[in-house]
């Protein structure tokens, strides 16, 4: 008989007059992994942040062992032992690793002098355990998202709770790492250790989740064994709705639109590639690989030390981002909090912030002209706001990735490098992507798109290419190649005089 360890009844919470959660009810099991589910803003965070206490709920009861328990903060969590993985990581970038993982950690005993060797031997333990090979002295600022995500995992596993909230955990992992991750989560499931799993992607779900609670609109709408239910029950119970997912059209590359030569940064190493007028080139590659970095390069974020690129056939050197910009290149970065939206902003600002120009003609900024902007592309990616005025912040994570997404295309740029677009997005709102990817390409746009999922590569790309240590290691036609060949490609290195 499974034995209860938290129960959640009739919770009940509010923003600023919006109903996040509206009677949401949730139960876990010790020694289970429970999948929670719901499009974005559905309530899955909201009621996630309740359960760690970094929020209270307006109404409601939260029982622990049968107990009822009062959560006036994470502290109090953590002694409940609660620990929670957040979506949008929760470190803090001028400390190191170590310290990070220490810092109101009950677990660790904390005195009035800093013992750095004890502070790194206690980091390095959980480091190994998420496979995550760095100096626990390095500053979290200098490492790349998908580091920090294993970071936040570590940080985790060192509180010894007996549950642990994982939102979105792989969103940033490539397929070694989640891997590993899955590895852990069966270590800590024949531990007794009890994990809400919140994730969009369905393969997971049925290869690790015992149970799924299904939200909308902020409520649940019910539970059941995940050998009880199908994908597409699944899909229909999140969406309300009969659901069918698109498929890429037929689409015929035109004459090359980019052309990089040597490319040669502090991160990347002779890269070279064409992307022609009406092509989705794919980058593959695991964390550290350069995927982002090759983004930053082209932006004009990172300082060529060689290299040459033409755009439209004419010698272009995107020496700063402005003149990439002009040139017609945007990015979508990867960390949508720390490198794309201001969070304090409005949604509608910070979707024209890199193009008030265009919204301002004479120095005035015309907001009835901002909106009529921006709405369309709003529409034809679904996203849900209260109003335009509303800061970003109160947006779900998926939707706030929607906001970046929105601005990229306000620009109608010439090239469009996507570095994990559908991170921690759910299931429909990956389709209007996929669907707005699909009419660029179909318009004669260039897309270059970095995933961590092999699966959305292979739907959606022309061509992919591989990267390993700063270097492209293969090229393949998506149409053909298969994840196995990618993954060799993506963790070997290539033999010396073998031509990629």
């Amino acid at each position: 008989m499974p034995q209860e360890i938290l129960s959640i009844s009739d919770v009940e919470k509010s923003y600023d007059g919006v109903r996040a959660l509206r009677g949401a009810s949730f139960s876990l099991d010790a020694g289970e992994v429970h999948a929670l589910m719901g499009e974005n803003g559905a309530g899955k965070s909201t009621l996630s942040k309740i359960i760690a206490g970094a929020v209270r709920a307006g109404r409601g009861t939260l029982t622990i062992d049968g107990q009822p328990v009062v959560l006036n903060g994470p502290l109090d969590a953590q002694r409940l032992g609660i620990s929670i993985i957040y979506q949008e990581l929760d470190l803090f970038p001028n400390l190191t690793v170590a310290e990070n993982l220490a810092i109101a950690n009950h677990q660790f005993a904390e005195g009035n002098r800093v013992r750095f060797a004890e502070l790194d031997r206690f980091a390095g333990r959980f480091l190994k355990q998420v496979g995550l090979a760095i100096s626990p002295c390095r500053p979290v600022a200098s490492l790349s998202i998908g580091e920090m995500q294993l970071v936040a995992i570590a940080r985790a596993l060192s509180m010894n709770a007996r549950i642990i909230i994982m939102d979105e955990p792989t969103s940033s992992l490539f397929d070694d790492s989640v891997e590993r991750l899955f590895r852990l989560i069966a270590e800590l499931k024949s531990r007794g250790v009890a994990i809400i799993y919140v994730s969009h992607k369905m393969d997971e779900i049925f290869r690790i989740c015992d149970r799924v609670t299904v939200m909308r609109d902020g409520s649940t709408v019910g539970t059941w064994p995940v050998a009880e239910i199908s994908a597409a029950d699944l899909i229909r119970k999140m969406v309300g709705r009969e659901w069918k997912p698109g498929e890429r059209g037929v689409r015929e590359a035109g004459p090359i639109l980019l052309a990089v030569s040597g490319l040669t940064t502090r991160k990347l190493r002779n890269v070279s590639f064409e992307l022609r007028k009406g092509e989705v080139l794919g980058i593959a590659g695991l964390v550290g690989s350069g995927r982002s970095s090759l983004g930053a390069a082209l932006i004009g974020l990172d300082a060529w030390k060689r290299g040459h690129m033409t755009l439209h056939g004419r010698p272009a050197a995107p020496d700063s981002v402005s003149k990439a910009f002009a040139l017609g290149i945007r990015l979508l970065p990867e960390d949508r909090k720390l490198q794309g939206l201001m969070m304090q902003m409005s949604i509608l600002e910070n979707c024209t912030i890199a193009d008030l120009g265009a919204m301002a003609p004479h120095g005035l900024v015309r907001r009835g002209r901002e909106a009529s902007a921006v709405l369309p592309f709003f529409r034809d990616l679904s996203l849900k706001r209260a109003s335009l005025r509303a800061p970003v912040a109160t947006l779900s994570g998926g939707n706030q990735q929607k906001v970046l997404f929105a601005r990229c295309l306000l620009a109608n740029p010439e090239v469009l490098f996507l570095d994990d677009p559908t991170r921690g997005i759910d299931v429909g709102a990956k389709e209007d992507i996929y669907a707005i990817i699909e009419r660029l390409a179909q318009q004669g746009k260039g897309v270059i798109l970095v995933s961590s999922e092999l699966p959305e590569l292979l739907r959606c790309c022309d061509r992919i290419l591989v990267m390993r240590e700063g270097e492209i290691t293969a090229r393949f036609d998506a149409a053909t190649v298969t994840q196995e060949e990618i993954m060799t490609f993506a963790t070997n290195p290539v033999a010396p005089g073998e031509p990629v």
